[in-house]
């Protein structure tokens, strides 16, 4: 046993152990990476050949929602396309800013185009003959027939402004439904995302959640989906989110999700920060809307509460004097 340790501590069987543990140390050294990067390249693989396959699905589920964009790409038949058509109302009405406005209130295709230059161009006569003949039928309001028809010329000049009256509440209605949802989806998101989804992954799994409370922000998640999985450029697809929306909240998400793309920045802080901006925004609306109502209710009071608070408190002494006199 002496003579053992003896041989194991010579110099020289030292000096051949440590040479051969440095040069082992040495190969491992260098073949680590080269097996790292092995094993990364192989997932960035299979990654891809997956993200390939949800693309295909979504393509294929396209296709075949008669409700999506397949159906969005027919074109329309009937007597408005070809009155449109004939009278040229396309040059004069068909701009990228009215296909955004559809867009924003949920109209999207060529049906809605041709159904809003239609009733832009059918409204004025239609109007100007429904009040022809409620004041000259209907009514009998006695002003002289020349008044009747000023009138009626008035009513025409103000239905050539009923499409964009009705497009507007359609617009304030949307988005007021997307400002209630949209806080509690960005918490949903920030969850999906932390929980190792992708970003597309994320936004379809919360439009599936979103679709018993707020279709309208479903319907835009799915869209946002499908873009992420055959665009070529992930901006596009966050930019058209915060075009047909309209809104500065969901506007900022998009800016800070492009951001994220392109400086690598981490997503779920990008969420994360935008959550609470959202957060903040919707409580600071609803403060602007209790500070703005005691003056929408000082005209109601004095007209219905203090009449009644005088008769209540003057009535009795009203009286008295009445009986005594």
């Amino acid at each position: 046993m002496i003579e053992f340790i003896e041989f194991i501590f010579r110099p020289q069987i030292l000096v051949m152990t440590l040479s051969a543990v440095a040069a082992f140390a040495t190969v491992l050294t260098v073949a680590m990476p080269m097996i790292s990067r092995d094993r990364i390249s192989q997932r960035m693989r299979v990654m891809a050949t997956e993200r390939d396959q949800m693309r295909s699905l979504r393509l294929a589920e396209i296709k075949k929602d008669t409700n999506g964009a397949a159906k969005l790409r027919q074109a329309p038949k009937g007597l408005m396309p070809q009155l449109v058509d004939g009278m040229g109302l396309r040059t004069y009405f068909d701009t990228e800013d009215l296909r955004d406005t559809l867009k924003m209130a949920g109209l999207r295709g060529q049906a809605p185009l041709v159904a809003y230059m239609f009733f832009r161009v059918a409204m004025p006569p239609i109007s100007f003959v429904v009040a022809l003949l409620y004041l000259f039928v209907v009514s009998n309001l006695q002003y002289p027939p020349m008044i009747k028809v000023l009138m009626a010329f008035g009513a025409g000049f103000l239905g050539f402004y009923l499409p964009n009256v009705f497009l507007s509440n359609m617009i304030s209605r949307r988005q007021q439904a997307l400002k209630d949802a949209f806080p509690d989806s960005l918490d949903m998101l920030l969850i999906c995302v932390q929980a190792g989804m992708s970003v597309e992954l994320a936004f379809g799994r919360v439009a599936k959640e979103l679709a018993s409370q707020s279709i309208e922000l479903a319907e835009e998640f799915s869209l946002t989906t499908a873009e992420l999985s055959y665009l070529s450029d992930r901006r596009v697809a966050y930019e058209n989110l915060g075009k047909r929306t309209g809104l500065l909240g969901i506007k900022g998400v998009a800016t800070a999700l492009i951001q994220a793309e392109r400086y690598g920045t981490p997503v779920g802080q990008a969420l994360r920060v935008m959550a609470k901006e959202n957060r903040e925004m919707r409580m600071l609306e609803a403060e602007k809307k209790a500070a703005a109502l005691p003056p929408k209710l000082t005209v109601p009071m004095i007209i219905f509460f203090l009449p009644v608070l005088f008769i209540v408190i003057l009535g009795p002494a009203a009286i008295q004097v009445m009986k005594l006199s």
